[in-house]
């Protein structure tokens, strides 16, 4: 299963981009796949054809998992 999330990296800004599985705390590294500003335009310091970036855990401030397609139709509003 693929996550969409929103990578916080320390002075920079986050980016929006997908991974195969949520880190675990013995991983040292996370590929993004994908990755982008949060508007879907390229990153600035990435060239314009890289598909996949490995950040050091040691950058990564915190991560943010962003509901997917089918989370947002499970949950809806509910009037009383």
């Amino acid at each position: 299963m693929s996550y969409t999330i929103l990578l916080h990296i320390s002075g920079e800004e986050a980016v929006l981009g997908e991974i195969e599985d949520l880190p675990g705390p013995q991983d040292t590294s996370l590929t993004v796949n994908n990755p982008r500003r949060k508007d879907d335009k390229d990153l600035s310091f990435l060239h314009e054809t890289v598909t996949s970036v490995v950040w050091p855990m040691h950058r990564v401030f915190f991560i943010e998992i962003l509901p997917t397609k089918e989370d947002e139709d499970l949950i809806g509003f509910v009037r009383e």
